[in-house]
């Protein structure tokens, strides 16, 4: 199978839009599989520049674009970011964009207990974006979502209604937040249902007849491994799994569907809102990384942490990702630095470990153990090619190999789209 998966190997903003619409020029169909409208993809194509949340990063080249069902979709906000990039010149019409008929749906109301929550939790916030998407999921496993193709059954909207807010409106109020009432919601369905329902279709059945025909699928991962709801720094994490295995359950395919995983990490490490971030900066250096990289959240705007590259937590992503090579971005950032860190290990209560402890009281106990690596003067901005690349920035890429135990497959060198130097093509891996 030629299929391709790429995955966040870090806590996400690693540039995963970017490596998507480098490689959808290879692919027939792109697809979102987990997620909702908190992921935030930057592309950047000559003078425009194209921010998506919920559209797969593939309809900027004109390829078909698929919503999975293990996605959680707010329609208004689908819609809004329909008509911006309509504006932008894109081509966004349900013969280019298909979306799962059992896709859970965001109502204002999860947005409002999403917020309500994270007011109540004070200085134990989690640091999420307000869009509801943590109680969607909760709805789902709960089993009583509102899901996409409930629009076409109004009997059926009208008595989960019921359910849904039996539960909302307890917690708002249990929390003094204001409750919501059923006709308020399905007025707001009512007006937005004509312009989503013609975007339904058996995604299941349509990548299916995909795999058969040969084609090409390359499934758009969103958020990362470190924010895996299992396999990250729980609690502080998003609330689906966004390890490439899910792509098959949050698609409708099977467990092979995942094909080569491109894992996707910057050359330095970030992360927007709360939680533990080991080699995290608060010198010079951190500023300079941040002021370099435009280091600041997609959706949010909230300014990114910074700090050196941890092979700890790439290391776990790869072998919990099943990561078969990484896709390497920003490395231009690191230009002019004299000396590079790396974190290769934790130091916990004396003691040198080389894994992430789970516990949260220890994760705020643990000290980086740093290994020092020569810097570079010259620029890497925009090679396309190894000899292209300063000698000590190629040491630099070779000692992370080393390190995270997975080959570089692709490395990025600028925001512009053809400025990447391809190792290997997934496609063909």
């Amino acid at each position: 199978m030629s299929n391709v998966t790429v995955i966040g190997a870090q806590w996400g903003d690693e540039g995963k839009g970017k490596i998507v619409d480098w490689l959808a020029s290879r692919a027939d169909v792109v697809v979102r599989f987990q997620g909702g409208h908190n992921a935030g993809h930057t592309l950047v194509v000559g003078d425009q520049v194209y921010k998506l949340s919920l559209l797969p990063s593939g309809l900027v080249r004109g390829k078909m674009g698929v919503i999975g069902n293990g996605v959680v979709v707010d329609p208004e906000a689908l819609l809004t970011e329909i008509d911006r990039v309509t504006a932008q010149g894109l081509n966004v019409t349900p013969e280019t964009l298909k979306i799962a008929e059992s896709a859970p749906l965001i109502l204002p109301v999860h947005g409002a207990l999403d917020r309500a929550r994270e007011a109540a939790r004070g200085d134990r916030k989690i640091g999420t974006t307000g869009r509801g998407i943590g109680p969607a999921y909760e709805d789902k496993v709960a089993r009583r979502a509102i899901r996409l193709c409930d629009l076409a059954e109004p009997e059926t909207l009208d008595w989960k209604l019921d359910e849904l807010l039996l539960h909302h409106n307890t917690l708002l109020a249990g929390l003094g937040a204001p409750t919501f009432e059923k006709a308020d919601l399905i007025a707001h369905l009512e007006r937005l249902t004509p312009r989503v329902l013609p975007f339904m279709a058996p995604v299941a059945d349509f990548l299916e007849s995909e795999r058969k025909a040969g084609r090409r699928i390359l499934f758009e991962g969103a958020q990362a491994v470190m924010l895996d709801v299992d396999h990250g720094t729980y609690p502080f994490v998003t609330s689906s799994n966004t390890v490439a295995s899910n792509a098959g359950t949050g698609s409708g395919m099977g467990p092979s569907a995942a094909g080569f995983v491109l894992g996707i990490a910057k050359a330095y490490t970030t992360r927007v809102g709360e939680g533990p971030f080991p080699s995290e900066l608060h010198d010079d250096v951190g500023r300079r990384l941040g002021e370099r990289g435009h280091e600041f959240g997609t959706v949010t705007g909230r300014p990114r942490r910074c700090g050196w590259f941890d092979a700890v937590l790439v290391r776990h992503a790869v072998r919990v990702g099943g990561v078969g090579g990484l896709a390497l971005t920003k490395l231009d950032v690191l230009d002019g630095l004299e000396e590079i860190r790396v974190c290769v290990g934790y130091e916990l209560d004396g003691e040198v470990i080389n894994r992430f402890p789970p516990g949260s009281a220890a994760q705020t106990r643990i000290k980086p153990v740093y290994e020092t690596i020569e810097g570079w003067a010259d620029s890497t901005k925009g090679a396309r090619s190894w000899v292209d690349l300063p000698a000590q920035a190629v040491k630099y890429v070779r000692r992370i190999e080393e390190l995270v135990e997975a080959p570089v497959t692709l490395l990025s060198t600028s925001p512009e789209r053809d400025d990447t130097i391809l190792v290997r093509d997934p496609f063909d891996a």
